[in-house]
């Protein structure tokens, strides 16, 4: 933290900070607010707790000292789960942004990294700004408010959600590790100055701590003022059901079954299942009602080719998508029931392009799928009719219209979403097939199941191995290109195989090294490297704490 941090406090004042009169929702840009009023009072403190909520998707050299214009932080690191597990798949050559780098394995491999780097600075930068308020609010400065509450509350949150992050990437995950000795990340509780940190942390002491911040966050919401009413924009804003979420995904992690079932339950409560309409609309707004938490870009922060959509949408119009149409994982999508409504956001008989797509099939001709130019410009039109694209995007069989901007062939950045009930849904189902409450874990399935396939009948999985099975299923059709591949691949301590049972689409050529990967328990190389940068500064870390 010392290389990037020790200019904390004036990165967090110096963010756009936003209010919006007495709700002080992040709708638009205010005036920077100076060192000695940042902490005078609540008013004050949720400014800069704004700030952390917009640090959370503006680009990085805004937020710190030393950031890049290549990585617009959650823009970046929610796709990046699903492009680093072969999830989300490239379809030919291109490299903006390091993002073929990243699909290769050739970033978080590398001490020197930007995606190494920057992911790192950005969590302890939140880390930091959390710290700034927790420290303040709990200092017997402030008389106890449901303001104060609801402040903490988030900041705990906020806390808790960045260690999570970075002990998934920089430690071995905790199922398949040995968590009591294993090495984590160092921790942080300092709010000034020199930012002095610990040591490597074991990843169980990072645990104890997120459970602990949680714990602390459910009982400060208890007391707060809850999430206001509103738009898109009050979801951006951290309340008792994100701290249930990720009390969820942190016990899931860790197997802690019935904690994450519970947690869950708790999370989802105020957030129905979407319906088919919602689903298929494009996963581009805070409003859809499964939507728990997440960032609402607001026009003042805006990031255009620097967004989630820029790397993952392919209606965005931007060389990264139009060049390299990102496909779906052929097996996912050749086994999703035909009356499942989640198989129509991916095209299989998509007109390959692309004459210079990596499976060497693009252009007609080369096209095995189709034998009459006139039947495939034909079908090309159609399709860029239905998701209002043109004839400067190439296509390809396979490819995805999941996320769509909400104006297709436009660069502005919309929403990015990180938490919606049916993952609290799938975390239910999976904790109990976990303690072998194969009831429990078919009743948890079957609200989301019977929404999204009409012909849904899960008491055909009725042991824990095919339930099992099911679960992994639903979580990759459910949430794919939300960027959960990663981690839930380490948890299931599986490794990348795009050869498989007939492949996944993927070009070994394009992929290298990352075309098949070793599972993680035995396999390092899922494990982030520290950044060299980290290492050199910090006299708490040497060479022997790399990865």
């Amino acid at each position: 933290m010392y290389r990037k941090l020790n200019l904390l406090l004036l990165a967090v004042l110096a963010i756009a900070i936003t209010s919006c009169d007495d709700d002080f929702l992040e709708t638009k840009p205010t005036d920077a607010i100076s060192a000695s009023d940042a902490l005078a009072n609540e008013e004050n403190m949720q400014l800069i707790l704004n700030g952390l909520h917009r640090g959370l998707y503006s680009q990085s050299q805004t937020i710190f000292p030393g950031g890049d214009s290549e990585r617009a932080n959650n823009h970046f690191w929610v796709p990046m789960g699903d492009n680093l597990s072969g999830d989300l798949i490239h379809s030919a050559n291109a490299n903006n942004l390091g993002w073929r780098d990243v699909m290769q394995w050739n970033e978080h491999t590398i001490p020197t990294s930007l995606t190494s780097e920057l992911l790192w600075y950005h969590r302890y930068n939140i880390i930091s700004g959390a710290n700034l308020l927790i420290n303040r609010g709990t200092d017997g400065s402030f008389v106890d408010s449901a303001m104060l509450n609801e402040i903490l509350g988030q900041a705990y949150s906020y806390r808790a959600y960045a260690y999570l992050s970075l002990v998934q990437h920089y430690a071995k995950g905790y199922l398949i590790g040995n968590p009591s000795s294993d090495p984590g990340v160092p921790l942080l509780f300092s709010s000034e100055t020199p930012f002095t940190s610990e040591p490597r942390s074991t990843v169980q002491e990072v645990y104890n701590q997120i459970e602990s911040d949680l714990n602390a966050a459910i009982a400060a919401f208890e007391n707060g003022t809850g999430r206001p009413n509103g738009g898109p924009e009050v979801k951006s804003q951290l309340n008792i059901d994100v701290a249930y979420g990720l009390l969820a995904r942190m016990a899931l992690s860790k197997g802690d079954w019935q904690t994450a079932a519970d947690a869950a339950v708790m999370a989802r409560q105020n957030y129905p299942i979407m319906g088919e309409e919602e689903w298929l609309s494009g996963f581009n707004t805070n409003n859809l009602s499964e939507v728990i938490w997440g960032s609402n870009v607001i026009a003042a922060e805006t990031t255009f080719f620097r967004s989630y959509f820029y790397l993952a949408s392919n209606t965005f119009n931007g060389s990264q998508i139009r060049n390299n149409p990102k496909i779906a994982d052929r097996r996912l999508v050749d086994a999703i029931p035909d009356t499942d409504y989640r198989k129509k956001v991916f095209i299989i008989d998509a007109p390959n392009t692309n004459s210079s797509a990596a499976n060497g099939q693009g252009g007609f001709g080369n096209d095995p799928n189709y034998i009459d130019e006139a039947e495939f410009n034909a079908r090309r039109a159609e399709i860029n009719a239905t998701y209002g694209i043109n004839t400067r995007f190439n296509l390809h069989p396979y490819m995805h219209f999941k996320l769509k901007n909400a104006v297709p062939a436009d660069i502005a950045p919309d929403d990015v979403i990180y938490m919606r009930s049916s993952e609290m849904y799938l975390i239910e189902a999976e904790a109990k097939a976990m303690m072998d409450d194969i009831s429990g874990a078919q009743e948890a399935l079957r609200p989301l199941g019977e929404e999204r396939d009409s012909s849904y009948d899960v008491t055909v999985y009725n042991t824990k191995e095919s339930l099992m099975e099911h679960i992994k299923f639903q979580r990759r059709l459910e949430l794919w290109g939300e960027g959960f591949g990663y981690t839930d691949k380490i948890r299931w301590d599986e490794g990348i195989d795009h050869a498989a049972d007939g492949g996944s689409g993927a070009s070994a050529v394009l992929y290298q090294g990352a075309f098949q990967v070793e599972r993680p328990s035995v396999n390092d190389d899922w494990i982030f490297k520290i950044p060299q940068s980290e290492i050199d500064a910090n006299p708490n870390l040497t060479q022997a704490d790399q990865n």
